[in-house]
C-alpha cells in the first residue's frame, strides 16, 4: 500500500513539472500567451522537438491522476458511510474559485477550471455500473474526436504562418485586464479539456481499480507502455512535425495516449527502486505532496521571470531561444522540488493545500478527512 502511495506522489511530481515544461515555452515567448492563439510561424526542428516532448502529455498524466485521486475520494465517502458526492461538490467549488483566480492573476491557460467542472460530472458517475461508465466515456470521446476534427479543419484553412501575434502587455494589471476582456477566447480550451476530463477521470479510476498501481499490476503497466510509448510516441511525434494545423490533434488525441504510458512507466520504475529513496524521487514526492501550490507558484515564478513587470527575460533573452528555455524550466524545477522538501519538514500539506483545506472544512464545522 505505501508503495502506491509513493508511485502516486512521484508521478503527480512528475505532471506537475512537466505542465511547466509545456507552460515555460509560453512564458519565455515575448508575444507570451497571445503567441499560441496565432498558430504561426516556424519555431524550427529543435524547438518543435523539445515542445513535442511535453505538450499535452503531463496535462494527460495530470487528468488521470485528477480521476485516480476522485476515486480514492469515493472509497474513503463509501468507508465512512456519508453520502456521495456529498461534500465532494463543496471541494469542487473551491478548486474552481481558486482556478478562477489563477486564470485572473497569473496565468491564461488554467486547467483548475476545467477540473472543477469536469469532477462536478464524474462525482456522480464514480459509482455508477461499468455500462454507465463505458457508454459516458464513449460519449464523450466521440464529442472530443468531433471538436479536435472541426477545430483541425478550421486551421488547415488558415493561411500559412497563420495570423499576426499581437503584443503581450508587460505590466501586472494590463495582463489581467487583458485576460478579462478575452475570457471567451482564454477559456475557449474548456472546450476541449472538458470531454478529455471525463474519459480519463473515469479511465483514472478504473486503472485504479485494475490494480495498476500495485504489483499485480504489472502486465497491465506493460500494455500501457506499448500502447502509449510504443505507439502512441512515434504517432505524436509526427504530428507534431506536421504544423501547427495539427496541434488539436498532436495535444488532445495522441498526447493522452503517450500519458498512459508514462503512467506506466513511472510507477514500474517506482516498484523497482530498493532502499531509501534519492534525491531525484524526494524533490518529485514533495512536488506531488504540494501540487496545488506547486503547480500555481511555479507559474508565478515564470511570470516574475518572464514578463515586464518582473525580470522580463523573455525579451531580454529572445535571441538566445529556444536554447535557454529548458534551462529557464529546469531551474524552475529544481527550485520547487527543494522549496516542497524543505516546506514538509515542517508542514503536512503545502501552504495552498492548508488554506483549502480550512476553507473546505469551514462551513460544516467539523474536521474533513486527509487526502491521500
Amino acid at each position: 500500500m505505501d508503495r502506491r502511495i509513493d508511485a502516486l506522489d512521484v508521478l503527480r511530481g512528475v505532471a506537475i513539472l512537466g505542465t511547466l515544461g509545456t507552460n515555460i515555452w509560453i512564458f519565455t515567448d515575448p508575444a507570451g500567451p497571445l503567441a499560441p492563439l496565432s498558430f504561426g510561424g516556424d519555431p524550427g526542428v529543435v524547438e518543435t522537438f523539445l515542445r513535442f516532448l511535453s505538450n499535452g502529455k503531463f496535462l494527460g498524466l495530470l487528468t488521470l491522476l485528477f480521476g485516480v485521486g476522485l476515486e480514492l475520494q469515493y472509497r474513503s465517502a463509501a468507508r465512512r458511510g456519508v453520502p456521495w458526492p456529498g461534500r465532494y461538490l463543496w471541494r469542487a467549488a473551491l478548486l474552481l474559485a481558486e482556478g478562477a483566480l489563477h486564470f485572473v492573476l497569473v496565468f491564461e491557460f488554467d486547467v483548475l477550471m476545467g477540473y472543477a467542472v469536469t469532477s462536478m460530472i464524474v462525482a456522480y458517475l464514480i459509482g455508477r455500473s461499468d455500462r454507465v461508465v463505458t457508454a459516458w466515456m464513449a460519449g464523450a470521446g466521440a464529442l472530443l474526436v468531433a471538436l479536435v476534427g472541426l477545430a483541425t479543419l478550421a486551421l488547415l484553412a488558415l493561411p500559412p504562418g497563420g495570423t499576426a501575434a499581437v503584443a503581450y502587455p508587460q505590466g501586472w494589471l494590463d495582463q489581467v485586464r487583458l485576460r478579462l476582456d478575452n475570457l471567451l477566447v482564454f477559456r475557449a480550451e474548456l472546450i476541449f479539456i472538458v470531454p478529455l476530463g471525463v474519459v480519463l477521470f473515469l479511465l483514472g479510476a478504473r486503472l485504479l481499480r485494475a490494480g495498476v498501481f500495485e504489483e499485480r499490476g504489472a502486465r497491465l503497466r506493460g500494455r500501457l507502455m506499448v500502447i502509449g510509448l510504443g505507439l502512441g510516441v512515434p504517432l505524436n511525434l509526427v504530428t507534431s512535425f506536421a504544423g501547427p494545423a495539427w496541434f488539436m490533434v498532436d495535444r488532445y488525441l495522441l498526447a493522452p495516449l503517450v500519458a498512459l504510458g508514462l503512467l506506466a512507466l513511472v510507477t514500474s520504475i517506482v516498484h523497482g527502486m530498493k532502499g531509501a529513496p534519492g534525491v531525484l524521487r524526494r524533490g518529485l514526492s514533495g512536488v506531488g505532496r504540494t501540487a496545488l501550490s506547486c503547480y500555481v507558484f511555479q507559474n508565478v515564478a515564470a511570470s516574475v521571470l518572464c514578463y515586464g513587470w518582473g525580470l522580463g527575460l523573455a525579451t531580454r533573452f529572445d535571441a538566445l531561444r529556444p536554447w535557454w528555455v529548458p534551462v529557464a524550466w529546469g531551474g524552475i524545477c529544481v527550485l520547487f522540488m527543494a522549496l516542497s522538501s524543505l516546506w514538509l519538514r515542517r508542514f503536512e500539506r503545502g501552504p495552498l493545500e492548508l488554506a483549502w483545506q480550512w476553507a473546505y472544512q469551514a462551513p460544516f464545522g467539523t474536521r474533513a478527512p486527509a487526502e491521500r
